[in-house]
């Protein structure tokens, strides 16, 4: 049996193509949670008025584990940082994590464990949320860096994670 997991890590492009590279992931769609308004578009979220965050849906095998994957999506984006990710600012780009009850106490550990180690100089601000509605994103954000890949965010932005995802977890990654 598989087991989903809903990542917020910045804008869910980003997110989305880390993971694709990943062995052991089923499927990857991109969408929103954890807001006020059902079925909210990408306009409305960016607006910063409906509190949802841009997440990835993901499905993964028994190939991987959940610490590694919460490895891979904490070294990929700055979970230090309240409602942004670089030039990305807004409520819809915080560090969130939407899981089931049994996953959670793995994902609080997990970060407490990354705490003590120092691995960040500021603190971890990651929410770790149960599972709340999940609203898919529009057709054109699913697999945006694969259709766009010369477009200047995915250069500017998704390539260096690509970069440092394969120095980091070739072990993990499919080319």
């Amino acid at each position: 049996m598989n087991s989903v997991i809903y990542l917020g890590g910045g804008c869910f492009w980003c997110t989305e193509s880390v993971f694709k590279k990943v062995n052991g992931i089923v499927s990857i769609s991109p969408g929103y949670m954890g807001g006020d308004n059902p079925n909210p578009t990408y306009e409305e979220v960016c607006e910063g008025y409906t509190n949802h965050v841009e997440v990835i849906k993901l499905e993964y095998d028994y190939n991987i584990n959940l610490s590694q994957i919460l490895s891979i999506f904490f070294s990929t984006h700055d979970p230090t940082s309240i409602n942004r990710q670089g030039a990305d600012v807004g409520t819809q780009y915080r560090s969130a994590i939407f899981c089931s009850h049994r996953e959670r106490n793995t994902i609080v550990d997990f970060i407490k464990d990354l705490e003590v180690k120092n691995i960040f100089t500021d603190k971890i601000v990651t929410e770790v949320n149960n599972i709340v509605p999940f609203y898919l994103a529009e057709e054109y954000h699913h697999d945006y860096f694969t259709k766009n890949p010369q477009n200047a965010y995915c250069q500017a932005v998704i390539n260096p994670k690509l970069a440092k995802l394969k120095l980091s977890y070739s072990n993990l990654i499919s080319e």
